[in-house]
């Protein structure tokens, strides 16, 4: 591979435990295989899953690299055979199984989408992981559907603040929950028509009161525990719960008669083990049905802030403190180089 070089930056976790087991390190810089290209990574999206991983409570699947971060930006340096819809010199970014903390990091080509028009690298790092999931999981699993209501709890993360604006660029009328006055105010100036302070607030009641006491349509929770008994008491007739994170923890009690009585779905999915086939599929339906909204300036990801890769363990420990509004992102010594798009 002319003009790579042999070694580059990653962040690895030397053993599970706490964001200072994260460390910049040097490793050989990875060879695309079939079907696969090389990035140069100009900028990786921080997510929960990073720092489930380095507790140790989320092992990479099969086959994926050691190497935290779930999505990146940067430009093709390199191609696998039988690529193809993308070639060497394109600036993109791709959700990857692991690997994106590094300076070069390999993806499935067909998980690669181009950066929209107008957008930088480090915002263009925090689309994959939030569109994807909220695609699938919202309109896909969900069904949500344009008239339709719908309540994201955690309104104010990066799977928040996604939702949100794409649902309500859908016709979707909105609801978010979220833990500080400023963050609601964040979540109503992305489009919900109402936040409510889960600290201070019931929002099954608060929900039942916006919709005269019909529910919503769809909700989307990440935090399990308690919120599921609560979650159906705020859905409506043929209600759609779906469950993507455990924050709260896996283990429910739960009276099944009102999701009988009231035609209710419980659902959720997983998006890292997915198959590449599987989640090619989903690029072309993101790039297809939500790119367009971007270029519109209907969504826009909201950054909270960026640290360089090597200090890979603050941005996680600012995940965890939980102050964050949008998406926290890592940057490379790369970027401040990179040409123009």
């Amino acid at each position: 591979m002319s003009g790579i070089p042999a070694e580059a930056t990653v962040i690895r976790i030397t053993q599970p435990g706490g964001p200072d087991v994260l460390v910049p390190d040097r490793a050989p810089v990875p060879e695309p295989g079939r079907g696969e290209v090389l990035i140069q990574v100009l900028a990786a999206g921080v997510n929960r899953p990073d720092l489930a991983q380095r507790q140790g409570r989320y092992p990479p699947p099969p086959g994926a690299p050691a190497i935290p971060g779930l999505e990146v930006a940067g430009r093709i340096v390199a191609v696998g055979p039988d690529v193809e819809r993308v070639a060497v010199g394109d600036v993109v970014c791709a959700l990857v199984a692991g690997g994106g903390y590094a300076e070069y990091c390999v993806a499935p080509a067909v998980q690669c989408l181009p950066v929209p028009d107008g957008l930088s690298p480090i915002e263009a790092a925090a689309l994959p992981e939030a569109c994807f999931t909220v695609w699938t999981n919202v309109f896909e699993r969900g069904r949500l559907r344009s008239g339709e209501s719908l309540l994201v709890h955690g309104g104010a993360s990066g799977i928040g603040t996604t939702a949100i604006q794409i649902a309500r660029a859908r016709g979707a009328v909105v609801f978010a929950t979220a833990g500080t006055g400023e963050k609601c105010e964040a979540c109503r100036r992305l489009g919900a028509v109402r936040a409510i302070n889960y600290r201070t607030e019931d929002f099954v009641q608060v929900v039942r009161e916006l919709t005269d006491g019909r529910g919503v349509d769809v909700v989307l929770d990440m935090v399990g525990g308690s919120y599921v008994a609560r979650n159906i008491e705020a859905l409506a007739y043929e209600g759609r719960l779906v469950q993507i994170a455990l924050l709260e923890g896996s283990r429910v009690e739960l009276d099944i008669a009102p999701v009988m009585r009231r035609h209710l779905t419980i659902t959720g999915s997983v998006l890292r083990p997915r198959s590449v086939a599987e989640k090619g599929r989903l690029a072309r339906e993101v790039e297809r049905e939500v790119w367009p909204l971007i270029a519109r300036g209907e969504v826009r990801p909201v950054i909270h802030a960026t640290w360089p890769l090597e200090q890979a363990a603050a941005a996680h420990a600012a995940l965890e403190a939980g102050a964050h509004i949008g998406k926290i992102v890592l940057t490379t010594r790369a970027l401040t180089t990179a040409p123009a798009a």
